[in-house]
């Protein structure tokens, strides 16, 4: 799957008031997901901001995520002289799938769950009478997750409230294709349990542990590497304000977020639209602090010492979102773009840093992942990574990949022309973990920073 952005960037002209700016490549209407995912990119829009493509009327200044929508027309225009418009038509409506799928897993939550506990209560009520009175307290857990499913669906829906105007032409009025209601399955909605959790490590107190211990020594290194302190000095050169960095596989924001927090203009990239659809509602639709509540761990059945665990909730965000208009008030920029990473940065020696959290083991090829981190920095720039190498196509049957170790890695980064400078092994890292729960497993992960070097080496 192809996913290409739309690019926004204040330093271009504006529209209405509204910071945005489309940057239209040759492949701008590229297959699957490439229109439908073009175009999504947090902006701020002043306070004399009147409405894009309808977008909601703004009364002060605050963040949104920008959905701009294409037809077919405008793609087939885009794309002309590339490819027959039959199968243009076709991917498009590939695309939509695809993307009303996801709208339709968030929406299938509730039934899923709730049929799932249902189904653990009618078989109680085939026990014997015995039986039954020694579970009452386990029924009673059970009465309670469907109260808890309830209140987490009251988020998704919010959550994907807006999701199904995301597209120029609905789909009942498609010319020539009409696409049946997705089929969701088990593994599908399963993905929104996870975003539950996603949520839970990103945005609440209770996942500070885990951002510490996988986001602390990427800030950390980047204060190393741009003290603050040279950056204010009087006759300094440079401000973190003009250092750009990258941080591909965003999830919900929350390092990027923390990276721009610390001065830097900051750009999040993320493909997973259960991923987007939540850092959506998150930074542009939270402006104050634990507004919500939920339920992360209600179908996490297994090892709970008592129901405690598994109704425990949180609440987010722990900190305003809306600080970003602080943030970009003084010339640093953060944003969040949609879009696969090998698609969407195209330009060489642009960015000053790329920040890494477990992303590099997503690609079914990571000398890819690497080149592509070479190329897009600047000669002097810096790659920090931290993560695990948990490669995610490893027993995939339909796709094909590599699972090199961490040694036949750091060969593939002096392949590619870094120059490594410092690495740390066996840090200990959680990954949305249940701190109540009796498994808990971590990761020790790797953590290194490499430099493209200023003139390649001989």
């Amino acid at each position: 799957m192809k996913r290409t952005s739309i690019l926004n960037d204040t330093r271009n002209n504006s529209i209405n008031q509204c910071f945005v700016w489309m940057k239209v490549q040759k492949n701008a209407c590229s297959p699957i997901l490439g229109r439908l995912m073009r175009g999504r990119r947090f902006f701020r829009c002043s306070t004399e901001g009147k409405q894009v493509d309808e977008l909601v009327t703004l009364e002060h200044q605050l963040w949104c995520f920008q959905f701009l929508k294409f037809n077919d027309n405008h793609c087939n225009s885009a794309m002309a002289g590339e490819g027959n418009n039959y199968d243009q038509r076709v991917d498009t409506e590939e695309e939509r799938e695809h993307f009303l799928k996801i709208i339709q897993a968030f929406k299938s939550y509730k039934t899923f769950a709730n049929n799932l506990v249902l189904r653990r209560l009618s078989y109680i009520e085939t026990l014997p009478e015995t039986q039954q009175t020694a579970l009452s307290r386990y029924k009673t857990s059970l009465q309670e997750i469907l109260k808890c499913v309830a209140l987490n669906h009251q988020i998704i829906e919010m959550i994907t409230e807006d999701a199904d105007s995301m597209f120029e032409n609905p789909l009942n009025h498609s010319n020539n294709f009409r696409i049946p209601r997705p089929k969701v399955t088990l593994s599908d909605v399963d993905k929104v349990q996870v975003t539950l959790k996603q949520i839970y490590r990103d945005w609440t107190d209770d996942g500070v542990i885990e951002r510490i211990q996988c986001y602390q020594p990427i800030l950390d290194e980047l204060e190393e590497l741009f003290p603050s302190s040279l950056s204010e000095q009087k006759n300094s050169k440079w401000s973190r304000s003009d250092l750009n960095v990258l941080v591909p596989g965003a999830g919900l924001g929350r390092l990027a977020f923390e990276i721009a927090t610390l001065g830097f203009s900051c750009e999040g990239n993320e493909f997973s639209l259960y991923m987007l659809f939540a850092s959506n509602f998150i930074l542009n639709k939270c402006p104050d602090v634990k507004l919500h509540k939920i339920y992360p761990w209600v179908m996490s059945c297994d090892n709970n010492l008592s129901s405690d665990s598994l109704l425990a909730s949180v609440v987010f965000p722990d900190v305003n979102p809306t600080n970003l208009n602080e943030i970009n008030s003084d010339g640093r920029r953060f944003s969040m773009v949609a879009g696969d990473f090998l698609e969407v940065y195209q330009k060489e020696n642009e960015w000053d840093c790329v920040a890494t959290c477990f992303f590099i083991d997503c690609a079914n090829n990571v000398c890819t992942f690497i080149e592509k981190i070479f190329t897009i920095l600047k000669p002097g720039g810096f790659w920090i990574n931290l993560g695990p190498l948990q490669y995610h196509f490893s027993n995939s049957t339909e796709e094909e990949s590599i699972e090199p170790t961490f040694e036949d890695v750091k060969l593939i980064i002096e392949s590619a022309g870094f120059k490594l400078l410092r690495e740390t092994t066996k840090l200990p890292t959680l990954y949305c973990q249940n701190r109540r729960s009796m498994l808990k497993q971590h990761y020790e992960s790797v953590f290194f920073t490499c430099e493209k070097p200023n003139s390649p080496s001989l």
